[in-house]
């Protein structure tokens, strides 16, 4: 048993995604193509978001939003940017590579989410915007603290790399709006491992202000608002046209991925019974797609042992948080991070991906025999 077969998530395409390759090499339209524009087009359906750009990565899906902002002078070298302390280093790079201060806060070791009961107490006089990650495909979003942030004059940009389908509760949007749609832009990641994953790397930008995605569009084609005229020092961040056209392939299928993985989450919370193994929250109102299942306990390099001699793969997302990493040694400093090592000490993934629920149960069964620790 694997941890996540990609060969195996992808068979079901397989031969879709031959023609689709296929398609693109006789087209002789590698970048900029059709397959690029009806990609975006297509997730802006699926997600309500106005303007759907498609870039290179996550990584520079964030920075070109970052960087957008900027250029417009809605940030500036110095301005603070709150982050959760427990995310994926590729959530803070943008944020200190552009000069802006990363302040990292707390999370709640339920959610593992911002923990937004003390999220005030990190905002000051150069705070100017919050990265929201919507950690492990579980929404982060509190509408009316969210609200509160934008009459504040606060940005808020979502990094929704691992939750592309998740629902957040909203009123006056039926109840829920999509994750992505959420905040003033978002940063989406194909990586192959997501659950609407490329063969290869590609990215997204989600946005319904006008003015900030033509400018991302622009910075990501090299600064230049027409051939050969470069308004910005740009980038190269563009999607191939084979990635948009795989994407294109899966993504009628994201909602039957994502329903596989609530099936076998809720098989995992409802079974997991050890007293030593915290099962993740499940959220009220939204609808989350367990990009990740992650437990947590004091053991859990014991549990993972455990698991690895049952045959069952586990991993940890994330066992170094962003500022316990050696590039960011003497940049963070608040009592508060140490919660958050000890969260990142406790965390263990359990396969989440291609999972049934039998599985799930049997998976469940020998957490549940995992023997406890003598006092």
């Amino acid at each position: 048993m694997d941890f996540l077969n990609l060969a195996h998530s992808n068979a079901p395409y397989s031969e879709k995604l031959k023609e689709a390759a296929a398609r693109i090499i006789d087209s002789g339209r590698f970048l900029n193509g059709p397959e690029t524009e009806a990609l975006e087009a297509e997730i802006a359906a699926v997600t309500g978001a106005e303007y759907c750009i498609a870039v290179s990565n996550g990584l520079d899906a964030i920075r070109l939003i970052f960087r957008a902002y900027m250029e417009q002078g809605r940030l500036t070298p110095g301005d603070e940017v709150i982050f959760p302390a427990n995310t994926f280093i590729a959530s803070v790079l943008p944020i200190t590579e552009l000069g802006l201060n990363a302040v990292a806060a707390p999370v709640d070791p339920l959610t593992h989410n911002l923990d937004w009961s003390r999220l005030q107490d990190f905002i000051g006089e150069k705070t100017k915007a919050i990265l929201l990650v919507h950690l492990y495909g579980s929404p982060c979003w509190d509408a009316s603290i969210c609200r509160m942030l934008h009459d504040q004059g606060l940005l808020i940009i979502e990094d929704n790399a691992q939750a592309l389908g998740a629902m957040a509760a909203e009123e006056g949007f039926g109840g829920s709006r999509y994750c992505g749609a959420l905040g003033d832009a978002a940063a989406v990641s194909f990586y192959p491992t997501k659950n609407l994953g490329a063969l290869g790397d590609a990215g997204m930008v989600l946005t319904s202000d006008k003015r900030l995605a033509n400018d991302v569009r622009t910075l990501a084609q090299y600064g230049s608002d027409r051939r050969y005229h470069n308004i910005y020092q740009g980038y190269n961040n563009r999607m191939d046209e084979l990635q948009a056209a795989f994407l294109r392939v899966k993504l009628p299928y994201l909602d039957d991925e994502n329903d596989r993985r609530r099936q076998a989450a809720q098989v995992y919370c409802e079974e997991i019974s050890h007293p030593e193994v915290k099962t993740p929250a499940i959220l009220p109102g939204t609808r989350q797609v367990w990009h990740q299942y992650v437990v947590t306990s004091a053991r859990r390099d014991q549990l993972k042992d455990w698991l690895a001699q049952n045959g069952i793969p586990t991993d940890i997302h994330y066992p170094i948080p962003p500022h316990a990493q050696p590039c960011y040694e003497g940049t963070f400093s608040h009592p508060s991070l140490n919660e958050s090592r000890r969260l990142a000490d406790s965390i263990l993934s359990l396969p989440i991906a291609n999972i049934s629920p039998e599985k799930a149960k049997e998976i469940s069964r020998i957490i549940n025999l995992f023997p406890i620790q003598d006092s």
